[in-house]
């Protein structure tokens, strides 16, 4: 009795050898996990290879949270939320952002603003939406992957977006090197799209993690000449129509006040399938 009591005293970490209990957990969920599902997918759990960590609470299927750039809390009810809390406490903040399901995430901040807060932006109401097979609208056949010797071309697009999106600079810090690298590794991965016009990027997004079964979209951003005339919605039907032909299911949040894009998404054929938040440091 008392053994089995310490098992679940607190978070613990996991590593490969917990690979099978965390692949069901993540396939019980599989659009709110995509995120890191995708990573453990490609490189297991070992916390090296992985740029993070594992931790459970009990059985992966009772409690989950990841913890490396973003803080994730996958699965969990109160008790695995305080575990997960006194954890990161204890290991001090080394994500950016705090981001998930609403009914995670939220709790989880409460339970650490004390000691990381304040944060920069609390996002609390972020619609997750996904599409299963083809777009309800016809895809603009004018987006198309990015090629790496677009790079130069694609990045102000790319930094626009990021600025506006998340309200601060990629390039701040290192002069721009590393959101350069992470640009191109998509492009180079085949999951930066985009149209151009007289070589001008006017319409991008990417698939920011791709699982087995879930792409998810992110970065749609359309050229402020260019707005108001469907541009972004046919644009993302056009990454759906990719992920469908690779028999995966598309999926994104997007912030409930930005009530032009969810309706462009609806049009899209996108449904909402659970809420997400995020806490931006």
């Amino acid at each position: 009795m008392m053994s089995s009591v310490l098992r679940v005293a607190g978070a613990r970490l996991l590593d490969d050898r917990h690979r099978s209990g965390v692949h069901d957990a993540l396939d019980a969920d599989p659009v709110a996990s995509c995120m890191v599902a995708a990573r453990i997918e490609a490189v297991g759990l070992d916390p090296w290879r992985l740029g993070g960590e594992l931790w459970s609470y009990g059985a992966p299927a009772d409690g989950l949270c990841f913890s490396g750039a973003n803080l994730v809390p996958l699965r969990g009810e109160r008790s695995a939320i305080r575990a997960f809390a006194d954890r990161a406490r204890r290991s001090g903040r080394v994500c950016s952002s705090l981001v998930g399901r609403a009914e995670l995430v939220l709790p989880l901040w409460d339970e650490l603003a004390p000691v990381w807060g304040p944060a920069r932006e609390i996002r609390a109401d972020q619609p997750l939406m996904s599409l299963y097979g083809m777009p309800a609208i016809p895809a603009d056949p004018h987006v198309r992957p990015v090629r790496i010797d677009e790079l130069d071309r694609y990045l102000p697009a790319a930094v626009a977006m990021f600025t506006e999106e998340v309200g601060v600079d990629p390039r701040d810090g290192d002069g721009g090197a590393g959101y350069r690298a992470r640009v191109a590794e998509l492009i180079n991965s085949g999951r930066a799209f985009a149209r151009f016009h007289d070589g001008e990027v006017v319409f991008k997004a990417e698939v920011g993690a791709m699982s087995r079964t879930v792409g998810q979209i992110q970065g749609v951003w359309v050229h402020p000449s260019w707005r108001g005339h469907g541009l972004g919605t046919a644009g993302t039907a056009s990454v759906a129509v990719a992920l469908a032909s690779m028999g995966r299911c598309a999926s994104l949040y997007v912030n409930a006040f930005n009530g032009p894009a969810r309706a462009a998404y609806r049009r899209a054929g996108f449904t909402q399938v659970a809420q997400f938040a995020t806490v931006l440091f």
